[in-house]
């Protein structure tokens, strides 16, 4: 195979433009907490009646379980997401982190987080 005959490697660089508002993020890729919708007044988030959350104690990995998709959860996204009840409102969950995890960045980051699922239909 001569150079010429080498397919064009990926590009797996960010592009330099962003994509159009109204195109939803790749599944992987990091948003902006900015880039959603505020979250209505007193959100009492929950998972999707659709969604549940399980632990599979052979790979040791909490699992969001889909329809048809199974996300494999990483960091403390599964201690976010039990903490989603539904009685809870977001300042609660907040809270409640804050309290677990001092000096972490939790009131930036479980906003987003959980912004980021209500966006995928995963939390509601």
């Amino acid at each position: 195979m001569t150079a010429a005959d080498t397919p064009p490697a990926l590009d797996t660089s960010a592009p330099d433009t962003p994509p159009a508002p109204d195109t939803p993020p790749a599944p992987d890729t990091p948003v902006a907490p900015d880039t959603f919708s505020a979250a209505p007044a007193g959100w009492r988030p929950a998972l999707a009646p659709a969604v549940s959350l399980r632990h599979d104690r052979v790979r040791d990995a909490d699992l969001l379980v889909l329809p048809e998709r199974v996300v494999v959860l990483q960091g403390s996204a599964a201690r976010i997401l039990r903490l989603c009840d539904g009685d809870r409102d977001l300042d609660a969950i907040v809270a409640e982190l804050m309290s677990r995890f001092p000096g972490a960045p939790v009131a930036e980051d479980v906003p987003a987080f959980l912004g980021r699922m209500r966006t995928e239909g995963w939390v509601r």
